[in-house]
Formats: C-alpha cells, sequence, structure tokens
C-alpha cells in the first residue's frame, strides 16, 4: 500500500510536470490579437513606419550608367550582366554585389569613378539615383540613363531556428518575418515573444526585443529587416526540462518518465 501511494504520488508529479512543460499555441502563434485600443482588424489598412528603404552605413549598390548610345547598341538590354549568369546563385549573388558593387561608408557617400563620392546616406534608391544624375551633369551632355539598386540586404539568423545562419536576399525591402521565413521558421521551442534584433550603426550597435505573437508588430519601427542585422531567437524555459515540442513527444516523455521511476521504486523497495 506504501509502495503504491509513493508511486501513484511521484507518476502524479511527473505528470503535472509534463503537462506544465508542454508548448502551448499561444506562445507559438504569430500576428495574435492584443486586444487594446491599438488593436489590428483583419482587412485594416496599417500604415508603415517607413515606406521606402532609406540607405544606410554598410549598405551595397548596385551602379549602371547608360548612355543613348549604348542602350542603341544594346537593344536595351539593361540585364546584360544578369543574363550571363547562372540561374540560382543565392547567396552567391550577394557575394558578387559586395565585390563588385559600391558600399556606402561611415560618412554617408559611395565612391565612384570620375564622379567621386556621392552622398547617399538616408536617402531613397530614387534620391540616390537623382544625386547620381545631378554629379554626371558636370561630366556628360548627352542623354544618360541611371539605374541603382540594392545589392540585396545582408542578415543572420541564430538560436532557435530551423535553419540558423548569414543570408542574402536580393530585394529592396524585407520584413521580419521574410526573413524568419527565409530562415526555415522558428522551431516550437524559439520564444517569439523576445526576439533579440541586434542592429547595426557607424558607431556601434543596439539591441531591441521584439514580439512576433503581436500583430502589432506591424507598427513597429523594427517590423523592417535592415543591411547587417542579427536576429537571435532564444528557447522557452521548457527546454530545461526536456520537454516535447509536441503533444506526441510530451506524452512520450510522461510514458518513459513514469517507466523510469517504476524501476527505481520497484529496486528501491525490494
Amino acid at each position: 500500500m506504501r509502495i503504491s501511494y509513493r508511486l501513484s504520488l511521484l507518476a502524479g508529479f511527473v505528470m503535472v510536470g509534463s503537462f506544465c512543460s508542454c508548448v502551448s499555441n499561444k506562445r507559438i502563434t504569430y500576428f495574435q490579437d492584443s486586444g487594446g485600443e491599438d488593436s489590428i482588424e483583419f482587412g485594416e489598412l496599417v500604415a508603415y513606419e517607413r515606406s521606402d528603404y532609406l540607405l544606410q552605413y554598410n549598405d551595397i549598390l548596385d551602379v549602371s550608367i547608360n548612355t543613348l548610345e549604348s542602350l542603341l547598341r544594346d537593344g536595351f538590354d539593361l540585364n546584360a550582366r544578369e543574363n550571363n549568369l547562372p540561374v540560382n546563385m543565392g547567396a552567391m549573388q550577394g557575394d558578387l554585389n559586395y565585390l563588385t558593387g559600391y558600399r556606402v561608408g561611415k560618412d554617408g557617400t559611395i565612391d565612384l569613378p570620375i564622379l567621386g563620392k556621392v552622398a547617399v546616406s538616408g536617402l531613397t534608391l530614387a534620391e540616390a539615383k537623382a544625386a547620381i544624375e545631378e554629379k554626371l551633369k558636370k561630366f556628360v551632355t548627352s542623354e544618360v540613363f541611371v539605374q541603382v539598386r540594392l545589392g540585396g540586404i545582408l542578415f543572420s539568423a541564430l538560436g532557435e531556428f530551423k535553419r540558423p545562419g548569414k543570408y542574402v536576399l536580393l530585394q529592396e525591402r524585407l520584413t521580419i518575418f521574410e526573413a524568419v521565413a527565409a530562415a526555415g521558421d522558428l522551431n516550437n521551442l524559439a520564444n517569439r515573444g523576445e526576439l533579440i534584433l541586434l542592429r547595426q550603426f557607424p558607431d556601434g550597435s543596439r539591441m531591441y526585443r521584439i514580439d512576433l505573437n503581436d500583430r502589432n508588430i506591424i507598427r513597429s519601427p523594427y517590423y523592417f529587416i535592415q543591411s547587417s542585422d542579427l536576429i537571435y531567437a532564444e528557447p522557452m524555459k521548457v527546454r530545461e526540462l526536456g520537454a516535447g515540442e509536441n503533444a506526441a513527444q510530451s506524452l512520450s516523455l510522461l510514458i518513459s518518465s513514469i517507466s523510469a521511476l517504476a524501476l527505481i521504486l520497484t529496486l528501491t523497495t525490494r
């Protein structure tokens, strides 16, 4: 009777601990409604903190300048260089832009041949294009076509991602959720409510906390990723308990724990 009571008591503790350590859907669901005055309803238009990407320190720009003669000669094929590259470039395209592009320095300028330094920090791509065209007027009298593109957005994903690593996405605007998706999404033990964003500045770095569970993240100034950002996903506390990521794993853990305790009690009470 005493053995049975001890076994039931310990099994109860294991069961309570196991179920308490399960990861609930609320902790891994994105875009939850906060329920406050700032609640975002489905279908509601949310104005972004920033509509266009503003160039900053460490960005890499792909700048191409074509005259009217070159356009007529090449048949308006502005993507001739890209057409000669392999189709599946992936991160290699980012490496290529690193070698051939123009990096924004700490002084906020890019150094172009002949034109010299052009201030682009804090400008949109369209504004940077206009600034280069203005510089060109001193050297070129014929019609020119200037194209300025961002050489991809580089970011790093560390911690509880399914595919942590360093990524370069060839687009001009990148949201935090697109960055998470590129890294294979977060696993079930990642703390989505307290992601750490490490952002680089010319004079140093700053850390921010991000809550992906709350749909108000759309209004956050950190909704858009900037080049050289680092995203770190901390594990939830349940990981320290060795809990399973889903109900099947937790049940398996529970059965194994009860079996082990039963064996220990059997051996110690003989």
